[in-house]
């Protein structure tokens, strides 16, 4: 069977099936559209990269923030964790904060105390905290199919995507539902709208300035807007991403005090 009559009879067998079956064989494609994605967002080896978060207000940056980030892969649940550094600005050097599992840690090398924080608190402008560590949606989130839209990327330009409806699938998600629209030919995530229990809009989120880092291009820059205030933008760029032998005892509170990084 041809590669081209296998694209028209698989839609037509799926059509064919009982209701249960063909909702359960749409949930199926549409959780696997969403790994695909997440595999171009997240590289599956151990990796580091700096993390540079930029606030604006009109147009005007206010303020920056500079922190160095360790992330693996803990288990085969597709389970991050996630181990930051702040670098910049001077009066926050050598601060931590530890992702692993639902937990959200924050250590204060001046105290040496680490404290328990929330994903949904801010970081800085309207990126929150866990919107610098490292996630898998297709762990924390069901996925729906919502169709296909043509909609417009981070750079204004027409693309055809795929739309999903994530709903929060377990206490580690950090929103309570997602819009996600992703690029139908090359499953790249192009924007998302993260929406609160009540359905109201927190922000949308561009992902663009795509390169390529540990075999894939990869989304280098997210574009944050206000959900109430389009005037209040947030950019997340990442950058020097590469490969890390990162032991897994760094990804543990206890060792806080004694991270030295690399």
């Amino acid at each position: 069977m041809n590669s081209l009559r296998r694209s028209l009879l698989l839609p037509l067998a799926t059509l064919a099936l009982p209701w249960p079956l063909r909702v359960r064989a749409q949930a199926t494609d549409a959780q696997a559209l969403l790994a695909a994605s997440d595999a171009i967002r997240n590289p599956t080896q151990p990796f580091r990269a700096i993390v540079t978060v930029i606030e604006f207000e009109k147009g005007r940056q206010v303020d920056t923030t500079t922190l160095s980030s360790h992330a693996r892969m803990l288990d085969e649940s597709g389970q991050f964790a996630t181990l930051l550094r702040f670098e910049e600005p001077a009066r926050d050097a050598g601060k931590l904060m530890l992702k692993n599992g639902k937990d959200l840690w924050f250590f204060d090398p001046g105290t040496r105390s680490s404290v328990r924080i929330s994903p949904q608190q801010r970081l800085m402008g309207e990126a929150s905290n866990g919107d610098v560590v490292t996630v898998n949606f297709a762990r924390d989130y069901k996925a729906e199919d919502g169709g296909e839209e043509s909609i417009s990327d981070g750079e204004r330009k027409p693309r055809q995507a795929r739309k999903l409806l994530l709903t929060a699938a377990s206490d580690d998600a950090t929103y309570a539902a997602i819009e996600l629209w992703i690029d139908a030919d090359d499953k790249r995530p192009i924007k998302a709208r993260f929406l609160a229990d009540s359905g109201r809009l927190l922000k949308t989120a561009y992902y663009r300035r795509f390169e390529r880092h540990l075999g894939l291009q990869r989304p280098t820059e997210t574009v944050i807007i206000d959900g109430l205030n389009p005037q209040q933008v947030t950019l997340v760029r990442l950058s020097d991403i590469a490969a890390r032998n990162i032991p897994v005892t760094w990804f543990q509170r206890d060792y806080l005090p004694r991270f030295q990084g690399d």
